[in-house]
């Protein structure tokens, strides 16, 4: 018979009074604290927890004793000699694995559920549009002639991105014998990759674009007025560029539309914004406007005559609206007359009332009728060439700018007094507004013809009407466009076109090209770098037309040119439309140093700046 050989931990416990011996059953009763573990090695080599009082488990006497010792307690039943567990651990093992297992199940359908929808996002929603160059060109084939270049944009398919609407004569060549104007095409292209959206044809050369909401509220479509250079006034719906109403040209007797058509405020309270024409007959005198319903394209009441007399160039007709809240429409020739919106109603409607909207009058206005009470307002008679308006700061109304052929000159809208004036000659092209000295206050980019082949860029300060910025530039092109877009700073960036430029010589601002005149470039100017030029891009082409937009997604701007090849006999000139990624274009231009400046700025620290840029809506309107 084997020696089994006992050592147990000294603990605390209870003997069995029938085998003299220690009970585990009863010292797992026991209220005692267990410390120690005691281990039994029995016969058969196996191990058994258990405890045991102090001192050792006496030896057996006899085989009986140690058959009785070897047979396990029900208690103890083991599956491969491991001990087994009381009946309430087993139901609480079991509850703690269906938890664990219904606590992994919903964790598991969670994940997946997300997944799916991580998944979904990824796959079935389109994500917004990004052109990431927003370069394109597209050729249009060849114009027949036409002396304008009317350009628009506006988001005509809902994208974000806005679209390219301009008009152009088609080839002679293509219209029918005896037809003494040659039909025209209006086309509204993709503003992220310059394809055709959708094209419908007009009578007659168009003379300007205008797309607008002419319906408040955010669910107004879109609407594209287009306005004829004969008697075709249209509207059009911008995203499928189906005909809405045409004026019927009877309604203006004798006479032709001389300027684009005017937005006025609902005149027939039918929740749709009324419009205003100008007409002129043969004899300058002859000169009426027609007001015309929004909503259906018929006039509002009978055509109001003005007989006035005038020399240069016909300005307007504009709206401005005072603070107030009068209605005022600024038109003449060679100068500036103001006619009340009330006036033209009375008379177009041949009664005495009128909208209480339109019985408002600014004071300072109307102390300028002439002596006989005339409906005619003198706001400035002198030579005028140009008429803008320009948003007064901290203020709704808006200041006037005039272009005349000595000076140029900023109104205050309010009382139509001087805020400033700047004597030069030259000026034939508008000046564009933009934010170049730190006041807040708008100033101007000027481009003056400065002898032949040469022209002067200047910056006028709008607040002081003070030069602060001028530079030389060859160029051959004839009234090429400026423009100007506005960054997250408050700062604009100016662009304009001129022949290559070289290193001046310190002593002279005149540059001299490098390059053949048929070559221009687009320049960029900004105030925080005023020595240098960004150039952009460069064409061959004639630059009949620009307008800047903004990407409000990506905080970008984009330019679009309309172009001109050059034309010779028998072959008209061809027409190019493109468009320009600013960001883009900032990061690949290369630049050009005006002047040596201290300290001076290193390719590396312009780069940096450039990229940081971010292009935002204009705060203003013209």
């Amino acid at each position: 018979m084997a020696t089994v050989l006992s050592r147990a931990l000294k603990l605390p416990g209870k003997k069995s009074p029938d085998l003299g011996e220690y009970d585990p059953l009863t010292q797992a009763d026991s209220d005692e604290s267990e410390d120690d573990l005691v281990l039994n090695l029995q016969k058969n080599g196996g191990v058994k927890n258990g405890k045991s009082p102090l001192g050792e488990v006496p030896e057996p006497d006899s085989d009986a004793e140690i058959a009785e010792a070897a047979k396990p307690h029900l208690s103890e039943v083991t599956t491969e000699g491991y001990p087994s567990e009381p009946l309430g651990g087993l139901e609480q093992k079991a509850a703690s694995s269906l938890v664990s297992y219904v606590r992994t199940s919903v964790f598991l359908l969670t994940l997946g559920i997300s997944m799916i929808l991580v998944l979904l996002c990824a796959f079935l929603i389109p994500c917004p549009p990004r052109d990431l160059h927003s370069t394109w060109s597209r050729h249009l084939g060849s114009q027949g002639g036409g002396d304008l270049s009317p350009l628009e944009l506006a988001d005509v398919n809902g994208d974000g991105l806005r679209d390219v609407l301009l008009s152009f004569v088609m080839s002679r060549n293509g219209s029918a014998v005896g037809v003494s104007r040659p039909a025209a095409n209006l086309v509204c292209l993709s503003g992220m990759n310059g394809s055709t959206l959708w094209s419908s044809l007009l009578p007659e050369e168009a003379r300007d674009i205008t797309c607008l909401e002419l319906m408040p509220g955010s669910l107004a479509e879109t609407i594209c007025l287009v306005t004829g250079t004969h008697k075709m006034l249209s509207a059009f719906n911008a995203t499928s560029g189906k005909a809405i109403w045409t004026l019927n040209p009877n309604y203006l007797s004798n006479g032709t539309l001389a300027a684009p058509v005017v937005v006025l405020p609902d005149l027939d309270e039918d929740g749709v914004r009324d419009l205003v024409v100008l007409a002129i007959g043969e004899l300058q005198p002859d000169l009426c406007f027609l007001l015309v319903s929004g909503r259906t394209g018929n006039p509002v009441g009978r055509p109001v005559k003005y007989n006035i007399v005038g020399v240069g160039n016909l300005i307007g007709p504009q709206v401005y609206i005072t603070t107030n809240g009068a209605v005022y429409i600024l038109f003449g020739f060679g100068n500036i007359q103001a006619v009340a919106l009330r006036d033209i109603f009375v008379q177009a409607q041949n009664r005495d009332s009128s909208p209480p909207s339109l019985q408002i009058e600014e004071p300072e206005w109307e102390k300028r009728r002439s002596i006989n009470l005339s409906e005619l307002i003198d706001v400035y008679s002198d030579g005028v060439e140009l008429l803008q308006m320009v948003k007064a700061p901290d203020s709704n109304c808006s200041n006037l700018l005039i272009t005349t052929r000595q000076s140029l000159v900023l109104l205050r809208g309010q009382n139509l007094t001087p805020y400033w004036a700047l004597r030069l000659q030259g000026l034939r092209s508008q000046p564009t507004p933009g934010y170049f000295t730190d006041d807040q206050t708008l100033d101007f980019l000027l481009q003056i013809q400065d002898g032949v082949g040469m022209k002067k860029m200047m910056v006028v300060d709008g607040d002081s009407g003070s030069v602060v910025w001028s530079y030389r530039a060859p160029c051959h092109m004839k009234e090429t466009p400026a423009t100007s877009a506005v960054t997250s700073d408050q700062k604009s960036v100016f662009l304009f076109w001129a022949e290559g430029l070289s290193a001046a010589s310190p002593n002279s601002d005149i540059i001299l090209g490098t390059e053949p005149p048929s070559l221009h470039h687009l320049y960029l100017l900004h105030p925080a770098f005023p020595s240098i030029l960004l150039d952009l891009a460069n064409t061959t082409g004639t630059v009949t037309a620009s307008e800047v937009g903004i990407n409000d997604l990506w905080k970008d701007a984009f330019y679009v040119t309309r172009t001109t090849g050059p034309s010779s006999e028998g072959h008209p000139a061809a027409l190019v439309v493109s468009k320009l990624s600013l960001r883009w274009a900032l990061m690949e231009g290369q630049m050009a140093q005006l002047q040596e400046s201290t300290p001076k700025i290193g390719r590396g620290e312009l780069r940096r700046f450039l990229s940081r840029i971010k292009f935002v809506e204009a705060p203003y309107e013209i």
